[in-house]
């Protein structure tokens, strides 16, 4: 039996796959339900490679053309699959084929200073112009908040960053610490939303210099600061301390010290927040994007994360999951990096748009379809920093979205 046919015979029961292998053979699979997805494989090496390592090669194979799209769209390729991976799940030998790849790259779990900020370049340190072909006006790179179906990605961002600001319990007067601060929206937003000083720090020059251009032009320059540093670096103390979509390139060998660094920077009766991807059941990451995307990056679970906050004595006050809000995130991404894909090949090439379509619809169906998710986190030293019932998140919420509110925002930033 061919390799390709040992496979997706046992994988695709549900959708219409048809396989044409290098020598031109057609197979079809699953139940013959939408959509009907067509790929063909270009050489026997690229067949081998997918059927020892799929969730590696399928991908790679897509990024160097030698699997091609014959009908539909990798999109729906990908969909098909996880559809049924999700179901059924590969062979035993497979899954350890999987696990000892996986164990392979563990030393990128290893994360010291510099390394970090060596990874942290490759991807964050891309051209800033390829990041507005698909990315909200405020450049938001993590997962937004869709208060409802309809809420366009714009509006989504901003409520993921009032629903933070609500977590953080954000008043006048505090100092706060953004941690992989980005292109420094969420720091300005808090600057916008009450008289508070902002330090936000990231491993990324590109960013930093965006993140300066635009405090000074927002002219909050004065009370929001961005440096170039390593957590490890950094002293003094915050009455709030937030990080959003850093924690998973920290890596479990650094969750000590990382959230030890938090503890010591945090006032007694500070708050701080982490969100960050994590898996449902075990945690890790894709293979193919830890080599290709996000170098040295780990996606945990919650029950491998919350064990290093109790050690370093802080109490968690709060969790929430958010399950399919980056699902509909990436989906906004991937339309949106389609629709400038040409602009995108002239910054780069043909070669990279592959990848980033790859990128962006693997990670969003590994939300829609398998276990990643996102968590908040809030925690505190004292019991009594934050109040006794959620009540207070959705009350700020509502007010800071009101039109008088943002009215008086936007008179701010003028």
């Amino acid at each position: 039996m061919h390799l390709l046919d040992l496979l997706f015979g046992q994988l695709i029961h549900r959708g219409s796959l048809r396989i044409i292998d290098h020598s031109g053979r057609r197979r079809d699979f699953g139940d013959g339900s939408p959509p009907q997805v067509a790929v063909r494989f270009a050489d026997a090496a690229t067949e081998r490679r997918v059927f020892l390592a799929p969730h590696y090669h399928l991908l790679e194979a897509y990024t160097d053309g030698t699997l091609e799209v014959e009908a539909g769209s990798f999109h729906e390729f990908l969909d098909i699959c996880c559809i049924n991976l999700a179901e059924t799940g590969f062979s035993t030998a497979r899954r350890l084929y999987h696990g000892l790849g996986a164990l392979f790259l563990a030393w990128e779990n290893y994360n010291p200073a510099r390394l970090a900020q060596k990874r942290v370049s490759r991807h964050y340190d891309l051209r800033e112009d390829l990041f507005r072909l698909f990315l909200d006006d405020d450049m938001q790179y993590s997962c937004a908040y869709f208060p409802d179906a309809a809420a366009s990605l714009e509006d989504a961002q901003k409520a993921k960053k009032r629903h933070i600001a609500a977590k953080l319990l954000l008043a006048d007067g505090q100092r706060i610490l953004d941690i992989g601060s980005g292109w420094g929206g969420l720091a300005l937003e808090l600057a916008r939303l009450a008289e508070v000083e902002v330090l936000g720090i990231t491993l990324s020059a590109e960013q930093l210099a965006v993140a300066r251009r635009r405090a000074a032009e927002a002219g909050l320059d004065h009370r929001v600061r961005f440096e170039l540093m390593d957590y490890r670096k950094l002293t003094g103390r915050f009455d709030r301390v937030v990080s959003i979509g850093m924690f998973e390139h920290v890596g479990p060998p650094h969750y000590h010290t990382y959230f030890r660094c938090i503890r010591d920077l945090l006032t007694d009766d500070g708050v701080a927040l982490v969100h960050s991807v994590g898996q449902m059941d075990k945690g890790g990451n894709n293979p193919w994007i830890r080599r290709r995307i996000f170098p040295g990056t780990y996606t945990p679970t919650l029950s491998q994360v919350l064990p290093h906050l109790e050690r370093q004595g802080l109490l968690t006050t709060d969790v929430e999951i958010l399950r399919l809000h980056y699902a509909d995130t990436l989906r906004e991404w991937r339309l949106r990096f389609l629709a400038n894909r040409q602009r995108a090949a002239e910054l780069y090439d043909e070669r990279f748009c592959r990848m980033w379509e790859a990128y962006l619809s693997g990670c969003e169906l590994g939300f829609r379809r398998l276990s990643l998710m996102v968590f908040q986190v809030q925690f505190a030293k004292d019991r009594y920093a934050v109040p006794l019932t959620r009540d207070y998140i959705t009350d700020q919420e509502r007010a800071w979205a009101a039109p008088r509110h943002r009215l008086e925002a936007e008179e701010v930033e003028a």
